[in-house]
C-alpha cells in the first residue's frame, strides 16, 4: 500500500497547490470549489492508504527484493456474491432521477436504496471473525 499512499499523496499535494494558485489569481468560486473537493478527496484516500500501510504492513509488491511466492495464501475476506451493491446503485440512480424529475420518484429511490444499506450494514454479522 506504500506505493499508493505515496501516489494519492503526491496526487493530494498537487491539487493543494493548484487550488491555492487558482484561488489568488481567480475570482470565480466554483473552480476553487471543485479544486478543493478534488484535495479533501485524494487526500482521504491517502489517507486510508496510509492507514491500511501501517495496519497490514509492507506488502511483497512494496520491496524490490519481493517474490510472488510471498503473496500467496489467504489475504483478506471477501464475501460471497450479492445483489445489495445493485440494489444500492438502483436506489441512488433512482433518487438522482428523482431530483431531476419529481420528489415521487426520488421518494421510490429512498425505498430501494434503504433494504441495499441495511443489507451493507448487517452483512458481516454472518462472517465468523
Amino acid at each position: 500500500m506504500k506505493t499508493e499512499a505515496w501516489l494519492f499523496t503526491g496526487t493530494a499535494l498537487f491539487f493543494a497547490a493548484t487550488t491555492a494558485v487558482y484561488a489568488s489569481f481567480s475570482r470565480e468560486p466554483a473552480g476553487t470549489a471543485a479544486l478543493a473537493v478534488s484535495f479533501l478527496m485524494t487526500s482521504l484516500i491517502a489517507a486510508f492508504l496510509w492507514r491500511q500501510h501501517r495496519r497490514g504492513g509492507e506488502r511483497p509488491e512494496d520491496r524490490s527484493s519481493g517474490e510472488v511466492r510471498e503473496a500467496g495464501g489467504r489475504r483478506e475476506f471477501f464475501p460471497a456474491g450479492t445483489y445489495v451493491p445493485v440494489t444500492a446503485a438502483a436506489g441512488s440512480a433512482l433518487i438522482g432521477l428523482g431530483v431531476v424529475q419529481g420528489l415521487w420518484l426520488c421518494l421510490i429511490g429512498f425505498g430501494v436504496l434503504l433494504p441495499a444499506v441495511l443489507g451493507f450494514a448487517f452483512r458481516t454479522l454472518d462472517h465468523p471473525q
